[in-house]
């Protein structure tokens, strides 16, 4: 387990400890609700680090943290402290960033299934798919929503449908702008951002995507080599000013 929980960013340990701190802080002070959704949320954390060991998968830092972070934000701050009811703006936030997450799960799921085929899906098929993949799981959650309120008359919807469509909405942007940032992965090389993660999420798993991997790595030697000749005529460049 402890070799589990290692190599993982700043961040990460932070909000761990926070959690750890807070619950048994709640259940010295006697609130149990607040030290047991604490311990749940610190759990829940835990789960994609035992997920990727059992699968053999390698989740990059900074994506993993945004997943403790996720967790904390919706767990933890919006249930316990009730963040959803003092800012009116948190429900819209974690569906923004939840639905950016799922994007890029979508892009990498894409990428996973043409791997080893002759017929590699375009850049804009792959947005397109990591696109609708993201939306279906918002949708999903929304109906989830709609039978928590009906069957335990629930009220995670709010204001009914005016909360269901925004939700939807922020899902689309958030969707659109991991399919944007796989696009411009596959179409243009592009290594920042979103398609960082993308990167170093195939780069660590490269057994899973070595057609991807060997490109990734292919362009970064050009891109050193190229730097390398840019230094080169920009020193030559200066030998010739002083002549």
């Amino acid at each position: 387990m402890i070799r589990m929980l290692r190599g993982h960013s700043f961040i990460t340990y932070t909000v761990w400890a926070i959690l750890i701190v807070a619950s048994v802080a709640a259940f010295v002070l006697g609130d149990l609700m607040i030290g047991a959704v604490g311990l749940a949320t610190l759990a829940l954390s835990f789960a994609p680090a035992f997920m990727a060991e059992r699968w053999h998968l390698k989740i990059p830092v900074y994506f993993y943290s945004g997943i403790v972070l996720f967790l904390f934000g919706t767990v933890f701050l919006g249930e316990a402290f009730n963040f959803y009811e003092r800012f009116w703006w948190w429900d819209l936030f974690l569906h923004g960033t939840s639905a950016m997450g799922f994007g890029i799960v979508g892009v990498v799921l894409t990428l996973l299934m043409f791997e080893g085929d002759q017929y590699a899906a375009p850049p804009y098929a792959v947005a397109g798919i990591s696109f609708s993949f993201a939306v279906t799981i918002g949708a999903v959650w929304e109906i989830f929503e709609f039978g928590m309120d009906q069957l335990f008359g629930m009220n995670m919807q709010k204001s009914g449908l005016v909360d269901t469509m925004t939700d939807l909405m922020v899902d689309c942007f958030g969707a659109g702008l991991a399919a944007m940032s796989g696009y411009a992965f596959l179409k243009f090389r592009s290594r920042y951002g979103l398609s960082a993660i993308i990167s170093e999420f195939i780069l660590r798993n490269r057994r899973f995507f070595r057609r991807a991997a060997r490109e990734i790595e292919t362009d970064g030697k050009v891109e050193t080599h190229l730097d390398r000749l840019e230094t080169h005529s920009r020193t030559m460049g200066v030998g010739r000013s002083d002549d």
